[in-house]
């Protein structure tokens, strides 16, 4: 029975591995040093103002009209038609960002509902919408909503559309994709906490003063936290670090709770898929199709979408002549318009009021036009 002879490796072998073991290591410890200074800032922060519940965040009394939107893939999207269907009004359709719901939009909801018809529906992967089995792209947001505005928006009516972060990108997916689609069926747009290219690359999450030796795995780590699939839950401690990621510093308890809640019911698979399609955002020629008035809103504590996003995205409308304005928020991070609740109600009601007066003298020109032909 011949032996068995087990050969040593040789010097070279044992130095690449030797190399590969130190390279492994250098990696895991600048990743781990990253994470351990974003919880630690999490942790050290102050906790959130506990004044009790915030009542713009209720679940809104009237039921809605629920029904259920086919698009690409066959998937079907949940949408939700909040106030009165019974006048000719612009339909306010909103758009929820990454890990949210149609819950993300209750403050608009409970605010406008009562006079003014809104529509708002679970993006694909998100609250009671599917997600399909094809990879998500950011291509497919502005299709899903190209067939949400088919659905809600009758023939004549135009839409006011409101995204926030994925949410704002949808809506820029969307007009780069059908850009002859914009001036029949849009009346006006605001974007709010959102971006339109290079938003994963651009994050304000790593704390600052951490060892040099991190710098390069900064942008591994930004792709671990937007796209690893695993699950997100709701304690005390989560809560402490989605105030840290997602509020700004002074932010309500109430509005941090919520806010935790909704991102710990993402399932984590759609969280990781638009997460990683994120990534490669590249909406900029829906920025430059946009010539209805856009409104953009950013918070300065946003560490998701800084306030650069906004500037370049302000300048590029202004330039085309189609922002309406650019609105800062002192103080607020990236879930603005449930933190600002009321001040961004009250944006939305001077977006509504402008595009009431568009429409006025859009019907005095048809009018003078129809009596001049006759």
């Amino acid at each position: 029975m011949r032996a068995l002879t087990v050969r040593k490796p040789g010097p070279i072998a044992t130095i690449a591995g030797a190399a590969a073991a130190v390279g492994v290591g250098v990696v895991a410890a600048g990743i781990g040093t990253i994470f351990a200074g974003l919880l630690r800032e999490a942790f050290r922060a102050e906790r959130a103002l506990d004044d009790g519940p915030d009542d713009l965040l209720a679940t809104p009394g009237a039921e809605p009209r629920r029904m259920s939107v086919e698009t690409a893939g066959g998937v079907r999207l949940n949408v939700e038609a909040h106030g009165p269907d019974d006048t000719n009004d612009d339909i306010v359709v909103m758009v929820h960002g990454w890990t949210c719901s149609i819950r993300y939009w209750y403050p608009q909801i409970n605010h406008l509902a009562a006079t003014k018809p809104v529509v708002a529906y679970d993006q694909r992967g998100h609250g009671a919408s599917q997600l399909g089995r094809v990879r998500p792209t950011i291509a497919m947001l502005g299709q899903d909503l190209d067939a949400v505005l088919d659905a809600v928006v009758p023939e004549g009516r135009r839409a006011i559309l409101v995204g926030h972060s994925m949410g704002g990108m949808t809506i820029l997916s969307w007009a780069a994709q059908f850009p002859d689609k914009i001036s029949s069926r849009v009346s006006s747009v605001v974007l709010t906490s959102t971006a339109a290219q290079a938003v994963v690359q651009n994050h304000l999450l790593i704390p600052v003063g951490l060892p040099r030796y991190t710098k390069p795995f900064e942008t591994t780590v930004g792709k671990l936290v937007t796209s690893a699939p695993v699950p997100l839950p709701h304690t005390a401690h989560s809560a402490w670090l989605s105030h840290y990621i997602a509020l700004g510093p002074n932010a309500r308890k109430a509005h941090v709770d919520f806010v935790d809640r909704m991102i710990a019911e993402c399932p984590a698979r759609s969280r990781a898929g638009w997460g990683s399609a994120m990534g490669k955002l590249e909406v900029v020629a829906g920025l430059e199709a946009l010539r209805v008035p856009t409104t953009v809103v950013v918070g300065t504590e946003d560490r998701l979408t800084p306030p650069v996003h906004a500037e370049e995205m302000a300048e590029v409308l202004r330039r085309n002549g189609s922002l309406r304005d650019l609105i800062v928020l002192d103080g607020v991070g990236h879930m603005s318009s449930i933190e600002a609740d009321v001040r961004f109600n009250e944006l939305l009601d001077d977006v509504l009021v402008d595009v009431g007066r568009q429409d006025a003298v859009a019907a005095d020109a048809e009018a003078v036009g129809t009596t001049a032909s006759s």
